[in-house]
């Protein structure tokens, strides 16, 4: 049988100007507004899973949830949980079960884990998650041909920057939506949006601009990776 169709791919990141995801310190840097988070609410919200590295969880300790009430009404009036299915990856399986990943919301929760770590990370997590065995290394197309298997047709990558790399650099990703913060970091201690690595879009084939908005005091821009990208409505 032919592998299914792999789902739609949006990649969601917050930048520096010059293009840092967070800072050096302890405390996350803050790269949005309560405008932008309220979008990105709205795209999780017409997603059907959002992705996250296992080191997302483990630093930012996300909940990846619908926050709109009106939001996650409109998606039970649908048959659907509230939020999307959380959805991380992970070679080590080094995930702490009292993370908000787990422990909050009612969708489903999916570990993509190399091959050799899969035994022991479905002791640890038990009946938190489904733990699946994605190859060694972790393989980003058996991961969604997995999540098309189950449905998934609209999937959310929200980070971090070495899981961007690999969407982008296997030409997985569709759509991205990279907001840019109006200040610097300046700190190459930092982590970045994505580091080096050989990308299907350069200056011979670049990445098509769909919408530039401003929404206060940051900067959506917009870009089409894919035919499948459909222009942002007017």
């Amino acid at each position: 049988m032919p592998a299914p169709a792999r789902p739609y791919v949006l990649l969601s990141c917050a930048t520096s100007i010059d293009g840092y995801i967070d800072d050096a310190s302890e405390q996350r840097l803050v790269l949005s507004n309560a405008a932008d988070l309220d979008r990105i609410d709205e795209v999780r919200a017409g997603c059907d899973a959002i992705l996250v590295g296992a080191g997302t969880v483990r630093r930012d300790n996300p909940r990846l949830l619908v926050r709109d009430p009106r939001r996650r009404a409109a998606r039970r009036d649908r048959g659907l949980p509230a939020s999307p299915a959380k959805v991380t990856m992970t070679a080590r399986g080094d995930l702490d079960p009292g993370a908000r990943f787990f422990t909050e919301g009612e969708a489903e929760k999916l570990v993509y884990c190399a091959s050799a770590s899969a035994g022991r990370t479905r002791t640890r997590l038990g009946a938190l998650a489904s733990v699946i065995d994605a190859g060694d290394p972790v393989d980003p197309v058996r991961v969604l041909a997995d999540l098309a298997a189950r449905g998934v047709r609209r999937l959310m990558v929200e980070g971090g920057g070495t899981v961007h790399a690999q969407f982008l650099t296997a030409g997985l990703a569709d759509e991205l939506h990279l907001v840019v913060a109006p200040f610097f970091v300046g700190d190459g201690r930092a982590p970045r949006f994505v580091g080096e690595g050989r990308f299907p879009w350069h200056s011979g084939r670049p990445a098509r601009v769909t919408e530039v908005r401003r929404i206060g005091d940051v900067v959506l821009l917009r870009y089409a990776l894919s035919d499948r990208c459909r222009p942002a409505p007017d």
